[in-house]
């Protein structure tokens, strides 16, 4: 056991106290100790090469838990009661391991009708904090998270006055101080007039777009769909038995006319066309809704990156000129705040929204009430807009730099951008596939993604990458981009030979 609790490797990435503990309940569990004593205090913190006071708060703290006892004179021992369930368990496993049994367990293989993870996505390294450089879309440089306010938030919410009134969960409705939040300090900023009947918190862009199809979608429904768009919502169709249309972009946004007839719904990315960053016009956001209302289809519009778009006047969004209830309207707290927190909202028709509801209480009842709570507040304090203001002239520096990075190191490429865009869309020169560009540039710390998955067709380009730049350090930009180029003017090295780093490699 000495040797054993000497490996326990101690870091920085929370307290002492916190670290000990874990491993302890962890041995506890485990039934390490068995009846005999642990450690005393100042053992177990010459072992851990800590203050013997840190190592005694933990035992009382595992005291006042029921995990320990403390014995005058003898120290402390495992609680009776988890001894009596741990060998009790321990019994039950012996006496099974112990009988001769024919195997019986299922085959999945026959069971399973659908197989989600063989779906192509983007697959973004859960690792992707490692990265010196990395240029991904969707996640925050988490420096830049408002930790201060958000704790202030946290703490008026679990006050004592305050708990009761999210504590015990709202049913299968929202939380109304967040609904109302969201229609006067979110909706209101798009252009889009709501009622609460009208608007449903989800977990996020996905979720809402899941409950959507979920309801909506059969073998005789059809879903327009941007191309190239967002891989996921096409998975999200094809698991829920729904048809697929691809639909052509230009240089105004998604293309309307022929090629949307035919077509129950079109998602669509107005604001900033995924990944393309187009905007779509309004000439041509009016001509969409005025083919809607003739071919009788429902539009499905995607927002997501309204909140923290830099342009002084970004344009309103399809929703607020939707007057025949035409739209149904998505977006998320993600870019603007945090991805981790998974808060979403819709706006529909209030029959639909009903609907949508009794779903959603079926597969997880509502989103986390603290989470709504903290975020209801956090809006109301005016600490929401003041991060998004703060965001805004960060992201707008970042994409200046990206910019003069880009003309500069990836002359070679074709460049799609949009000011007020969270990545940039690049074409790389021909011969150069975006995977193997990918491969190659990790080695030297950089992550990008490849185009590949967005395209819906099965001979779509190879050469698409996407850059983004709200999770990488700013000062950080420019150094990255002169690698990447540099990777991209070996081309002939990514088909045919192994390259050196031309800088140091990832940490």
């Amino acid at each position: 056991m000495v040797d054993f609790l000497m490996n326990i490797e101690l870091h920085q990435n929370s307290t002492y106290q916190q670290q000990i503990r874990e491993k302890l309940v962890e041995l506890i569990e485990q039934d390490t100790f068995g009846d005999k004593a642990l450690p005393s205090g100042r053992k177990m913190a010459q072992l851990l090469k800590v203050s013997r006071n840190t190592v005694v708060l933990v035992y009382e703290s595992l005291v006042d838990e029921g995990y320990l006892v403390a014995r005058k004179r003898s120290g402390f021992f495992v609680h009776p009661d988890l001894l009596m369930v741990q060998r009790l368990t321990n019994s039950v496993q012996t006496t099974s391991e112990g009988v001769l049994r024919t195997p019986r367990q299922p085959n999945w293989s026959n069971r399973i009708l659908k197989q989600p993870s063989r779906m192509s996505s983007l697959n973004k390294d859960e690792n992707w904090l490692q990265y010196p450089y990395p240029f991904i879309y969707g996640h925050i440089d988490v420096s830049e998270f408002p930790l201060y306010q958000w704790r202030e938030c946290s703490r008026i919410a679990e006050s004592r006055g305050k708990l009761h009134e999210w504590v015990e969960g709202f049913i299968d409705i929202d939380d109304p101080q967040l609904v109302a939040q969201i229609r006067q300090q979110i909706l209101s900023k798009r252009g889009i007039s709501a009622k609460p009947e009208e608007i449903l918190i989800t977990l996020g862009t996905q979720n809402s777009l899941f409950l959507l199809t979920s309801l909506l979608a059969d073998k005789t429904v059809t879903f327009g769909v941007e191309n190239p768009g967002y891989a996921n919502f096409r998975h999200i169709i094809s698991l829920c038995g729904g048809k697929m249309k691809p639909l052509e972009l230009d240089n105004v946004g998604l293309k309307v006319g022929k090629q949307l007839k035919g077509c129950d719904y079109v998602f669509t990315t107005p604001s900033h066309q995924y990944p393309t960053t187009v905007t779509m016009s309004i000439e041509r956001r009016k001509a969409l809704l005025e083919q809607a209302c003739k071919d009788d289809f429902i539009i499905v519009e995607d927002d997501y990156e309204s909140e923290v778009n830099f342009i002084q006047e970004p344009l309103p969004a399809l929703k607020s000129f939707d007057q025949d209830g035409r739209v149904i309207y998505v977006g998320s707290l993600s870019k603007s705040l945090t991805p981790g927190i998974r808060i979403g909202y819709l706006v529909a028709e209030s029959s639909l929204v009903t609907e949508l509801r009794k779903l959603r209480a079926l597969q997880y009842r509502h989103p986390p009430s603290n989470n709504q709570r903290i975020t209801a507040l956090f809006i109301s304090q005016g600490y929401y807009d003041s991060h998004v203001r703060r965001m805004r002239r960060t992201y707008e520096k970042k994409w200046l730099l990206m910019q003069e990075g880009i003309n500069q190191y990836l002359s070679t490429c074709k460049v799609h951008s949009t000011p007020g865009s969270f990545c940039f869309w690049i074409a790389l020169p021909q011969g150069i596939s975006s995977q193997m560009l990918k491969d190659k540039a990790a080695l030297h710390g950089l992550l990008i993604e490849s185009g590949d998955t967005l395209f819906m067709q099965q001979d779509a380009p190879k050469n698409y990458i996407r850059l983004g730049f709200s999770a990488i350090n700013t000062e950080k930009i420019l150094d990255g981009l002169a690698i990447l180029g540099g990777i991209i003017d070996q081309a002939p090295s990514l088909i045919s030979s192994h390259i050196k780093p031309l800088k140091k490699r990832m940490a």
